[in-house]
């Protein structure tokens, strides 16, 4: 499988530009997602890369070809899209076989690989049906079959999953990545969908406003933000932010004084932020790591099971916090909390809303 590169990809209808430069490698056999809010770019950027969409400048690379000015048929990409696409009077397999028979593929070749991909997609006895005659689920099987039997250099899926009910996305998320590592395949995949993005890429890119925010794995992301547009969209419930002067390795914050991360050396108004979920009883955690500690009031407490969130406030801040079932036993509206602020796990971001880095 191939890879891509986007070098410089700009997009514009009229004065409105879309995209503003968009720099990306995409690696061989990775699975790469898009992701970010409504109207960021995400799903023009994979449209420019089908060449369903013409650039308005830039260059885009696949498998080592400059593909700007090639048709989609002539780029070696295979797209699945979220409603389907399906031909309502053709049978499943000639849905599946239709690429190749409109690039005059032998029908025995065409037979044998949609074959293999009806086995791989557990849809082998479903062949002679109607698309009308499928789940929704079965229906986008039959979809990325289409893909499969291209054997194309990479896969394109735009937010394939949106139309599915909740525990069907689950499923057929756990179904994508297995035929992902199977075929070896390069995929590139968008979606609004932060848990989509974090339980299936390689690669998370997080796009906001035409530009890109961040590029890491789902775990640097999700730990290591490197904007607050990525802090406050990655991560559910939000993380929690307020503003905060630093100075001195000590943040003033509406909560008290807070121990900043080691290696903080610069001053000034800042925003810090700390996830729900990094917030804990005292006794819990390590007193060496302890930023500093707090008093909440708690006004909700909404059980997931094994967890639930809390929603909290001091003064004006409202805060939220993830914790254990077992500690959320003893707690009802109203009552006191007290929790303890992780130093390790404060992200501090400057006025330009970049994290400031530590030095050394």
């Amino acid at each position: 499988m191939a890879g891509a590169e986007l070098k410089n990809l700009t997009k514009s209808y009229g004065a409105v530009e879309i995209l503003k430069g968009i720099d990306l490698t995409i690696r061989p056999h990775a699975f790469t997602v898009f992701l970010g809010p409504s109207g960021c770019g995400k799903s023009t950027t994979l449209r420019l890369l089908a060449g369903l969409e013409q650039r308005t400048s830039g260059e885009i690379w696949i498998g080592g070809r400059n593909v700007s000015d090639l048709e989609p048929r002539e780029r070696d990409i295979a797209m699945v899209f979220q409603n389907y696409a399906l031909y309502p009077n053709m049978t499943i397999a000639e849905n599946m076989g239709f690429g190749l028979r409109a690039r005059k593929t032998p029908k025995d070749e065409i037979r044998r690989r949609v074959e293999e991909a009806a086995r791989m997609l557990g849809m082998a006895d479903l062949l002679d049906r109607k698309p009308r005659q499928l789940s929704g689920g079965q229906q986008q099987r039959v979809a990325i079959g289409r893909a499969i039997v291209r054997k194309p250099n990479l896969f394109l899926f735009d937010e394939p999953l949106s139309n599915l009910d909740a525990k069907l996305r689950v499923d057929m998320r756990s179904e994508l990545l297995r035929l992902h590592r199977g075929l070896g395949a390069t995929t590139v995949y968008v979606t609004h969908d932060q848990e989509e993005a974090m339980t299936m890429a390689d690669q998370i890119v997080v796009m906001d406003r035409g530009r890109i925010e961040q590029i890491g794995t789902p775990a640097e992301i999700y730990f290591s933000p490197q904007s607050l547009m990525v802090a406050r969209f990655v991560g559910s419930p939000s993380m929690n932010l307020m503003e905060a002067r630093l100075a001195a390795g000590r943040l003033d914050t509406p909560l008290g004084p807070l121990a900043a991360p080691d290696g903080l050396d610069a001053e000034g108004r800042v925003t810090v932020g700390v996830r729900p979920d990094d917030l804990s009883l005292p006794e819990t955690l390590d007193a060496a790591d302890v930023a500093g500690e707090a008093s909440f009031r708690v006004e909700l407490i909404e059980l997931l099971g094994a967890r639930g969130i809390v929603t909290l406030r001091s003064g004006d801040l409202a805060f939220k916090a993830v914790l254990d079932e077992r500690h959320l036993r003893a707690l009802s509206p109203q009552a006191d909390l007290r929790l303890a602020i992780p130093k390790h796990r404060l992200h501090v971001f400057d006025g330009d809303g970049r994290r400031v880095r530590a030095n050394g």
